[in-house]
């Protein structure tokens, strides 16, 4: 759809998950401002650092504008119909030799953060092409929350912070992940909420936060049983809401007996009385809920359990689908346009965790990528030699980056579409360019931005830059190029939007021309339960899974230290005895995207250390010291920082950045059991002074 010349066009950002309304300032073909859109339920006319800096981002010299096709180690530029031409024989002849399942698609959280209809639109491609082999970021994130959620609850549940009256914020740190949490918490506050926050780190909210807790990394499942243990010793749970609507209460209060809050201490590094402390001010404040950080508490060995037990502790003390608890978000009517019947199997990854790939009748339908390296170094169970990877950068975003380098070496066809170079692009046999968010169509939706808001609104075409395209034409010309025309009938972005928008009743036109700032399509009810029960096996809510007890997992959430930790390998942690957790969040970055940005660069220009000033001085380590960070995989070199924020005993290394790459020092070998996430969070390390 064309658009009109020096006129304010709405639509909305995709730096992160959030979906941020912005009004996007467009000066003949340029865009020359951008502000936040005061109507937007989401961020109400606010912006971040990363939705400021949208026009150095949009229109930054680095971006890729052609395509480029790799020869002899050097990129030379090709046209598009090279490029399709190309990438179709390529995967004609991978099918040929080594059946569909030998190409594999990833996507990362870009193109994730762009909106349901690309998503959804490449997995038909790879349906129709036959593979089972497609990845997402979700290997690494989110997906094993709400697999917790769903195995206890039978829905994904959001935590209602606006209307709540307590809230427990654990391991999230939304100052810097996702800004319209702090900012609906910070109003929350204002009206009286209180405010709990679990984070080894001292974060902006925990700095304003009536109860402070400082778990050592790892121990969140303890700390969660600690708090189950109180809540139930001492009665403060809902009695009829437990009695009607759960199964198992009897079996989690017999198992939470072993999890006194004296014992927890030990485990946890929390005193009993604060764990007491926090478990009486959840259990007896109505409405509570609980804000689980994006990935904190999934990317450690109990990373489902964690998630199950913040779902049981909503439900037992009443504050499960109730305003200002636990709501559960309706979604958006739109097209299913999978294609699942013309697939060869399962994907990798899902006969070590079938629940990876489905839930209940919640069909994720993907692989877990952290299989993906062995297979390609060894070609087993079979042989992945072609792969196209769109908005990820796997090579520094996924753990043992040593290896992922090596194992993406061993494809005979790489194709990398992204808007920038990457590590993983110079990699790639064909290069192709991206448009960013405000050079393509999709849909926008808040169900999916982890707010649950049943708000939609069109992110729309505003601008081209040289020769991108969006993800969906791309998919669209190849599956043209392959003869899939019977398969994918539309001729543009335009009419693929329209088409899965049928079912909502709503219109790519009406989006664009009368609802340009989004629209409500359904309202949030409340106890639903009451007249649907829960879409679990047992119609209950599950605080004991038998699903997980016929796989041979714990059916109760258990406490299962991390292969390193100073409990389970004390011997390890003589040689290593400091505590690394990864991830910790930049306001002005997401994982390895924007790093390149001059105008972000100038709040946070390098990664850094952060120490506690007391473990600083047990190795005579200085404030913005260099110093040797080391984990059995590797060492970096880093900058420290002494900062009273952060717990004793641990250092805390930010992810995605290409100097001092933190994924140097991770592994695949520490996951979680039922989802194979790596356990980012709560590995060993020692660390000392650089050689002068």
């Amino acid at each position: 759809m064309k658009t009109a010349t020096n006129k304010v066009i709405k639509t909305a950002c995709s730096l992160c998950i959030g979906g941020c309304g912005i009004d996007v300032f467009l000066n003949e073909k340029k865009v020359v401002k951008v502000e936040g859109m005061r109507e937007h339920p989401v961020n109400r006319g606010k912006l971040c650092p990363k939705g400021a800096a949208i026009l150095d981002y949009v229109y930054s010299p680095d971006r890729l504008q052609h395509p480029m096709k790799r020869k002899n180690g050097e990129f030379t530029r090709i046209t598009w119909d090279e490029a399709l031409d190309t990438i179709a024989s390529k995967l004609e002849e991978t099918k040929e030799r080594y059946g569909a399942k030998g190409l594999a698609t990833c996507l990362g959280m870009s193109l994730l953060g762009q909106g349901a209809a690309s998503y959804s639109f490449i997995r038909r491609f790879t349906d129709v092409y036959g593979t089972p082999n497609f990845f997402s970021v979700e290997s690494m994130c989110y997906r094993t929350r709400l697999m917790g959620y769903i195995l206890t609850t039978g829905s994904r549940a959001v935590a209602d912070t606006e209307n709540s009256r307590c809230i427990l914020l654990w391991g999230h740190n939304p100052n810097a992940s996702t800004p319209p949490d702090a900012w609906n918490i910070i109003e929350a506050k204002r009206k009286g909420a209180r405010l709990i926050v679990i984070d080894p780190r001292r974060t902006p909210l925990a700095k304003k936060a009536d109860i402070h807790l400082q778990p050592r990394p790892g121990s969140d499942c303890a700390l969660a049983l600690g708090i189950l243990n109180v809540i139930i010793t001492e009665k403060l749970y809902d009695e009829e809401f437990v009695a009607t609507w759960t199964t198992g209460f009897n079996r989690l209060a017999e198992h939470v007996k072993q999890y006194p809050p004296e014992e927890m201490e030990k485990l946890t590094w929390i005193p009993a009385a604060e764990i007491k402390r926090v478990a009486q001010l959840y259990a007896t404040t109505k409405p509570a809920c609980i804000l689980q950080g994006i990935n904190a508490l999934d990317q450690t060995a109990t990373g489902v359990q964690n998630a199950r037990a913040i779902a049981i502790l909503q439900s037992i003390t009443g504050n499960l689908d109730v305003p200002g608890g636990f709501i559960i978000p309706p979604r958006a009517r739109l097209h299913n346009i999978r294609l699942l019947e013309m697939i060869e199997g399962k994907p990798l990854g899902i006969n070590q965790y079938p629940l990876f790939y489905e839930v209940y009748g919640t069909l994720f339908g993907e692989g877990q990528a952290m299989t993906l390296p062995e297979t390609l170094l060894t070609d087993k169970p079979y042989p992945i030699k072609t792969m196209i990877v769109s908005g990820s950068n796997p090579l520094r975003s996924w753990p043992n980056s040593k290896k992922v380098k090596e194992a993406f070496g061993k494809l005979d066809f790489l194709v990398v579409m992204d808007l920038f170079m990457t590590e993983t692009t110079q990699l790639a046999h064909i290069v192709l360019p991206a448009a960013s968010f405000l050079e393509r169509n999709d849909i926008c939706s808040d169900f999916y931005n982890g707010f649950g808001l049943p708000y939609l609104m069109l992110r729309q075409k505003i601008i081209d830059v040289g020769e991108c395209w969006s993800d969906m034409t791309f998919w669209l010309e190849l599956a043209q190029r392959m003869g899939y025309k019977e398969y994918f009938p539309w001729n543009n972005e335009e009419e693929i939007l329209d088409y899965l928008l049928e079912p909502s009743g709503l219109t790519l036109q009406r989006l664009h021309d009368d609802e340009p700032g989004g629209v409500f399509y359904r309202s949030v009810k409340y106890r639903q339960y009451e007249h649907r029960d829960f879409r679990t096996p047992s119609r209950k809510v599950e605080l004991y899974s038998k699903t997980l007890e016929e796989l041979g997992q714990d059916p109760l959430p258990t406490h299962r230290e991390s292969q390193e930790s100073p409990v389970s390998a004390p011997a390890l942690a003589r040689e290593y005895p400091l505590i690394l957790t990864t991830g910790a969040r930049i306001d002005r970055y997401l994982h390895s995207q924007l790093h390149n940005i001059p105008r972000l660069q100038k709040g946070a220009p390098k990664p850094t250390a952060e120490i506690h000033p007391s473990t600083a001085a047990e190795y005579c380590i200085e404030d913005k010291e260099t110093i040797n960070v080391e984990t059995k995989r590797g060492s970096i070199e880093i900058e420290a920082r002494l900062s009273n924020d952060i717990l004793r005993g641990v250092v805390s290394i930010p992810h995605g950045w290409e100097k001092a790459n933190v994924n140097l020092l991770t592994d695949m070998g520490f996951d979680d059991p039922l989802t194979g996430v790596p356990a980012f969070k709560s590995m060993l390390c020692k660390i000392n002074k650089t050689a002068s």
